[in-house]
This record gives C-alpha cells, sequence and structure tokens, in this order.
C-alpha cells in the first residue's frame, strides 16, 4: 500500500472517530448572555451580576421586581420566555410556578451542598433554595420616644392596638413575597376564618401598602409610619447600614420564615448559562457573597459563617411552604378583592 493511500486511511479513521465522537457527546455552544429576573434588594442584584461576569465572562442582564411582579411576569411571557432564571424571593412563589408549569427541572450537581435536601430543593428538582430569612416587626424609636406609653409589638396582637392605628406600614401580597408570608403566616397561626377576621382589622390598621416587601423598614425608619412588617435582615441593613432609628422584635407566638429560591425558565433562551448560574448560586463561595452587598440571610449550603445568627433564634413556626404556594393566588385574591384592593401602592 502507498504511502498516499495509507494517510488516506488514517484521516478516514480519525473523521470516523470524530463524527463518533460528536454523535455521542455533543458540545453545547456557549452562551455569551444571561437574562436574571432578580427578586432581592437592588445592591445584591448588581453584586452578583458582577460577581458572575468576573468569573465566567459572561454579560448578565437583569431586572430587580418584587415575587409578585416577577410570577406575573413570567406567566405573561409563559409563550415566549424573557428571562432564562429567576433568583431570589419566597419559594411560595416558585411552587405556585411550579404548578403553572413555568419552572425547567434540572439535577443539579451541587444539590450535595445543601445543608437540607428536604427542605431546601423541591423533590422534582424545578426550584432550589439560596438563603432564608425570617420576619420580623420594626418600630420607629423616635416615634417611640414621642409616644411614652406605646411599646413596640411583641405579638400579632399588638399590631391592632389603638396607637398603631394608622402607623403601620407593610406591601401588599399581590407584590411582595415578604408580605404574603405574613398572610400566610397569620392563616397558619389562627386557622381560616379567625386569620382573616385578624388579617381584615390589621389592613384597618394600616397607613399605606408599598410595592417592595423591604421598603416599609426605610419608611418607618424614615418617620412615615411607626411600625413595619417585613423580614428582620432588611431591619438589620436599614440598622447598620443607613443607621435608621429602628427598634427589632418578633413575635411572640412564633413568626413565618422564607426559603429564598431560584429555579430555571422553561424555553430559556440561555439555558446552559442558566444552569452555570444555578450551580454556582449553590456554592459556599457565592452564598458567603451576601454581607459584601448587604444581605444579611443565613445561607442553605454548608461551609458559610452566619453574619447574623440571631435572626435565626427566634420562635418560629411550622411553615407550610407547599400550601402557602398552592394557595397563593386564592389567598392573594381574596386579600385584594375583600379587604385591600392593590391600588395606589407606594
Amino acid at each position: 500500500m502507498s504511502r498516499k493511500m495509507q494517510w488516506v486511511l488514517v484521516g478516514l479513521v480519525l473523521l470516523s472517530l470524530a463524527f463518533a465522537l460528536v454523535g455521542c457527546a455533543p458540545v453545547a455552544p456557549k452562551d455569551t448572555e444571561i437574562n436574571v429576573l432578580c427578586t432581592p434588594q437592588e445592591e445584591w442584584c448588581q453584586g452578583m451580576k458582577q460577581e458572575f461576569e468576573k468569573k465566567y465572562n459572561i454579560t448578565v442582564n437583569y431586572v430587580r421586581m418584587s415575587s409578585g411582579e416577577s410570577l406575573a411576569r413570567i406567566q405573561a411571557e409563559k409563550a415566549n420566555p424573557q428571562f432564562d432564571i429567576w433568583w431570589g424571593g419566597p419559594i411560595d412563589s416558585f411552587i405556585a410556578a411550579k404548578k403553572d408549569g413555568l419552572l425547567e427541572a434540572y439535577n443539579s450537581p451541587n444539590f450535595k451542598n445543601l445543608l437540607d435536601q428536604a427542605k431546601y430543593k423541591d423533590k422534582d428538582n424545578t426550584w432550589a433554595g439560596i438563603y432564608v430569612g425570617t420576619l420580623g416587626f420594626c418600630t420607629n424609636k423616635n416615634w417611640l420616644a414621642k409616644n411614652p406609653g406605646a411599646k413596640a409589638p411583641t405579638s400579632w396582637d399588638d399590631l391592632l392596638k389603638p396607637e398603631f392605628k394608622g402607623q403601620i406600614m407593610v406591601a401588599h401580597p399581590s407584590t411582595s413575597g415578604t408580605s404574603y408570608t405574613a398572610l400566610a403566616t397569620v392563616l397558619q397561626i389562627r386557622g381560616d376564618q379567625a386569620g382573616w377576621d385578624f388579617l381584615k382589622k390589621y389592613a384597618g390598621q394600616v397607613n399605606q401598602f408599598t410595592k417592595s416587601g423591604a421598603a416599609p423598614a426605610k419608611f418607618v425608619g424614615q418617620g412615615e409610619a411607626a411600625v413595619c412588617i417585613v423580614f428582620s435582615h432588611d431591619i438589620v441593613n436599614e440598622i447598620d447600614n443607613n443607621k435608621l432609628p429602628l427598634e427589632m422584635t418578633f413575635p411572640k407566638e412564633g413568626t413565618g420564615y422564607e426559603i429564598g429560591g431560584m429555579a430555571l425558565i422553561k424555553g430559556a433562551k440561555h439555558p446552559n448559562a442558566a444552569k452555570l448560574w444555578f450551580d454556582w448560586a449553590l456554592t459556599p463561595e457565592v452564598q458567603a457573597l451576601g454581607p459584601k452587598y448587604k444581605a444579611y440571610q443565613a445561607p442553605t449550603v454548608k461551609g458559610v459563617e452566619l453574619s447574623h445568627p440571631e435572626l435565626l433564634q427566634v420562635k418560629l413556626i411550622d411553615y407550610n411552604f407547599q400550601w402557602a404556594g398552592d394557595n397563593k393566588k386564592a389567598f392573594v385574591d381574596k386579600f385584594t378583592n375583600e379587604i385591600a384592593a392593590a391600588a395606589n401602592l407606594k
């Protein structure tokens, strides 16, 4: 056989091998950008963008929305999704999104990092927990000084005291996962009838409903109302970083809490980058970034030191996330239609 023929045969063998390898293990094209729907505070969203871009050289486009707005946006775009991954916000909304067929299951290799496999991820792998936060009350210290007969609330019943009439600020549950967590907490503590009766009276005490769950802590700190119901890590942020005169308390009968979630959006245009973000967000390296960007939620993975352990050292109710997620639309509609319309939110 001539040398030329030998080289031809070698070339054919190599070509066949190449085709076989491509057939067995197709190489996915690298995404150059990712569209993130981000629910936590703006500074943390911006920080995550910068950290991801620096590590992977992938452009991050993000929009910051409250969890209620995020769920509505994903539902509206179901036929043509504009986001690849939804990062942050209470998992009640992710459970509702799963029910509507909006999320893509993904078996991340980093699920092994989770502290609690049963609590911090969906059994069908459609969402994973990325942080934990507890509900608390914050009261303006200057208002307390001017009203010496009043005390910061330490129970849900305290919110109905006459001195707090028109002095409470909270987000609306139609736009805010924080407020929906509070609503679902009350219903779980008191039961259906007594819970809705309480919510009707509590809404009558509200000065104004806001769109964002974290906003009431800022407004109360600035003196626009006396008391707010928000996640405790948002209170810490306003006290530590913005030096607002706030006193943080927790309800003695128990408080609700959130598991902040993330999920891939079904039909995403950049699925490879979305999976990369998902895996990255379940590492200790990333979950330790929170305090750098003034986010003090507790981590869901091993190997991260708690920045504020006292926020978890409170009485928690046995919060039923599945029930809260399954009933989210019905409960929000009932609150909006029968108690407080979602108009003119601050």
